[in-house]
């Protein structure tokens, strides 16, 4: 009986039901750690996510397939927590470096002998709650070991890490005797981060790190790396992981975010990543206050802008290609004007839901752990078929919780400096909800420019996720104002403040309010294919152009901004949108 079976067997009639309704990302628990590797199935089929409470080692554990939690208390530091059961043996294994950053590496590892150093195996034959045996994989210097991998083609069980070394790479420990000795292999890095046009600066040099691995069909295996990149990086292994190709770079972006691969039993994978577009960086020497020469140079970082919505893709040819491209959440915390401080410090700075765990459910359901921080870290269940939905409206009843409307406030930049806010900006609500000019009672989306000083920039907008499609055709009710509104069809999230949106795009058009009929609302129609979009203005084609960039995944984003400079002019209402695949 595999670990899915054991946790449909603990489930009443009723609760088979409620997770079998499941379809769309449903939120249902809070982790008591950062996602990374705290998660685990018992051999009873209980769900168990280790963390922590107060300062007090806890974990939250579910017996009805992840629907419903409580809290559990740890006693014993020296114990097991989460790890993997190997299927071969029994054994359950996880990874620490010893001398690693902990929050990174599991919520908090147990007490290791006296004298132990650099990476290690903690072996369990007991499981979570049970003793540890350690065995030292290596003596390299490695960080944020992934949850262990067991083959099965081939009994062996992998870890990946980041090789310290400048700049980072991923590292691949293998174990074909469930732990006691273990060879490794170090992968070459990516490309670093070049400053070209829009950017004034180098990004924070990140090599290749935080790999996830899934095992194809065929026995060989993909690895795919964070980079410093616009995307992430792949390596493959036609070995069970002993070699592996050079990096490569993928058709998924992804910015200094964490990917992470599952494999279904049905034989399709799933990548949870930030499939999103960071601001170009600004000039390092002319930040206020001033940046260390660390983060001038890309050894550390000065901000992250692209932590606010995480993304689902499904490939059905063991990552050849992939579909949907859906965003699983947004930040809850996205909007707050005090972000930096927000829940303050005293477990971690950072406030994202990037970083992943996942595993699959009874019924094709999936569990995700994602997220840093209590405010923004969160654990939700949805079925993979959702990402395959044919379209998708926003009409704003429920108002703005399916939009990205965030600006930047003017915030202080910077790595670590001993206070909140690691590498974050403040914000507030660019594009908001206001009185439908019907006077129906009804609320409509306002977008215009806002000269505030206090901002990071005038621009405002707002970003809106359908599931990604070669040929499609959004339809957007608007009255476009004075400044004039910009749509830009693209691949994946940006900034709506992003002033570079347009030209990192495949699509753009700007309408203004002398195109349309006074005091009434117009049709936009997007009609898109991979080789063209048309633009139709209340039927009639304003527009023909190609693609000004690639898009191999099709489109998935439209982008509504305000004119780039502010104005006395009158701003733009969008009453709904709707997209559907062609």
């Amino acid at each position: 009986m595999n670990y899915i079976q054991k946790i449909e067997q603990n489930m009443t009639s009723g609760e088979k039901r409620r997770l079998q309704n499941i379809w769309e990302p449903q939120i249902v628990a809070t982790p008591p750690s950062n996602a990374w590797m705290d998660m685990c199935v018992m051999p009873d089929g209980e769900i168990r996510h280790y963390g922590k409470y107060r300062g007090e080692r806890v974990y939250i554990a579910s017996r009805d397939g992840g629907l419903s939690w409580k809290t559990c208390d740890v006693e014993n530091m020296t114990t097991l927590c989460s790890a993997m059961q190997s299927p071969y043996s029994g054994r359950w294994i996880q990874s620490y470096f010893l001398q690693g950053e902990g929050g990174f590496q599991g919520s908090e590892m147990p007490t290791p002998p006296k004298g132990a150093s650099g990476w290690q195996a903690a072996l369990s034959d007991e499981g979570p709650g049970g003793q540890v045996k350690w065995v030292k994989i290596c003596d390299n210097d490695v960080r944020c070991p992934r949850h262990p991998l067991a083959l099965k083609h081939r009994q062996r069980i992998l870890i990946t890490a980041n090789h310290y070394t400048w700049p980072m790479s991923p590292i691949v420990a293998r174990t074909d005797d469930e732990g006691e000795t273990w060879q490794v292999s170090v992968l070459k890095a990516a490309p670093l981060h070049e400053p070209a046009w829009p950017h004034q600066g180098v990004r924070w040099q990140n090599g290749a790190c935080e790999a996830t691995i899934m095992e194809r069909g065929d026995g060989s295996l993909l690895l795919i790396a964070r980079t410093s990149q616009d995307y992430h990086y792949s390596y493959e292994s036609f070995d069970g992981g002993e070699t592996w190709t050079d990096p490569q770079p993928t058709t998924l972006h992804g910015t200094l975010t964490m990917p992470t691969l599952l494999k279904l039993s049905t034989g399709e994978g799933l990548i949870f990543f930030c499939n999103t577009q960071p601001l170009a960086e600004v000039n390092h020497r002319a930040v206020t206050p001033p940046l260390s020469e660390g983060e001038i140079q890309g050894t550390g970082e000065d901000v992250f802008t692209n932590r606010d919505a995480n993304h689902c893709a499904i490939t059905f040819d063991d990552g050849k290609t992939w579909h949907g491209f859906r965003e699983l959440a947004l930040n809850a915390i996205r909007n707050e004007p005090d972000f930096r401080t927000k829940g303050g410090s005293d477990e971690v700075l950072d406030k994202s839901v990037h970083q992943f765990q996942a595993m699959e459910l009874p019924f094709g359901k999936v569990l995700l752990s994602f997220g840093q921080h209590r405010e923004s870290r969160r654990m939700l269940i949805f079925d993979p078929k959702w990402l395959l939905e044919k379209e998708r409206q926003e009409d704003f009843r429920q108002g703005l919780v399916n939009m990205t409307t965030h600006v930047y406030l003017k915030s202080v930049s910077g790595n670590f400096r001993g206070f909140s806010g690691h590498c974050a900006w403040n914000r507030t609500s660019g594009a908001v909800l206001m009185p439908s000019p019907d006077s129906d009672f009804r609320e409509a989306l306002y977008i215009k420019a806002n000269p505030d000083e206090r901002l990071f920039t005038p621009l405002q907008g707002a970003a809106w996720n359908f599931p990604a499609a070669k040929c499609g055709e959004l339809t957007i009710t608007l009255r476009p104002g004075e400044e004039g509104l910009a749509v830009t069809l693209t691949d994946r999230w940006f900034n709506p403040c992003d002033a570079y949106t347009g030209v990192n795009s495949p699509f753009q058009i700007t309408i203004y309010a002398s195109q349309c009929p006074k005091n009434e609302w117009s049709t936009l129609v997007c009609r898109w294919s991979a080789e063209s979009c048309e633009f139709w203005l209340d039927d009639q084609l304003i527009s023909h152009c190609n693609p000004a960039c690639e898009m191999p995944n099709g489109l998935s984003y439209v982008i509504l901004q305000s004119a780039l400079t502010p104005s006395a002019k009158s701003g733009s209402y969008i009453k709904c949108l709707q997209m559907s695949v062609i």
